[in-house]
């Protein structure tokens, strides 16, 4: 567990087994822990990306979650510090990610890119622009 994380984000997936497959091989994110029942489904997931964790499970009955593919809207979506957003948007679009826009320079002093995730959570990645990025021009 990263040391200075206090908040973790928590997503639900309508196939948590094929959205872990996924984030790590398009996002970069590694298995920190992974817990499933004897049917498949995942009942909870932990997932590192530089030192950073976000947790997912399966939908389940009753439990009061829905995937963004089942909603009109998203409430809210995910922002993550990553060193290099250039090199992390390349890696996810040769990856096949379904990105939004970016990377851009914000006038807040970052530079981020979004991406959509395969059942619709919507992820950001931001680098501080105090660290130079590998690429001058804006993307969009």
């Amino acid at each position: 567990m990263a040391d200075s994380q206090r908040v973790f984000p928590y997503l639900a997936y309508e196939d948590a087994s094929a959205a872990i497959e996924w984030l790590c091989r398009v996002f970069g994110f590694e298995p920190v822990d992974v817990q499933a029942i004897p049917d498949g489904r995942v009942v909870h997931a932990a997932l590192a990306l530089e030192g950073a964790q976000v947790m997912l499970a399966s939908l389940f009955d009753g439990g009061g979650y829905r995937s963004p593919q089942m909603l009109d809207e998203l409430p809210s979506h995910v922002l993550i510090h990553v060193e290099n957003v250039d090199a992390h948007f390349r890696q996810a679009e040769s990856a096949g990610a379904s990105i939004r826009y970016g990377p851009v320079d914000q006038p807040w002093g970052a530079r981020l890119y979004e991406a959509t995730d395969l059942e619709g959570h919507r992820w950001a990645f931001m680098q501080p622009q105090t660290v130079a990025s590998d690429e001058s021009e804006q993307t969009e």
